[in-house]
């Protein structure tokens, strides 16, 4: 049976991915890339990849509820003031 897309991977693997991503990010950062540049990219990346394993209804089922995630501050690290 395949494994649910929004638990694929566990919770050791995502910390672990998570990192590699993270060191990805400063790798870009240190040689001028912009961070919303790398952004735009692990985003287009990870959506490809995600459609690829688990077609694109379930990746839209998953994509439909961030806007409400977003907004409610769950990927906020810092508050801005604007």
């Amino acid at each position: 049976m395949r494994q649910d897309i929004a638990t694929a991977g566990g919770a050791d693997g995502r910390i672990e991915a998570l990192d590699m991503i993270l060191a990805a990010f400063d790798e870009g950062a240190e040689i001028g890339i912009a961070p919303e540049m790398m952004a735009y990219a692990a985003l287009y990346a990870a959506l490809t990849d995600l459609v690829g394993s688990f077609g694109e209804e379930n990746v839209a089922t998953l994509t439909n509820g961030l806007a409400a995630r977003v907004r409610s501050g769950e990927f906020t690290l810092y508050v801005s003031k604007q």
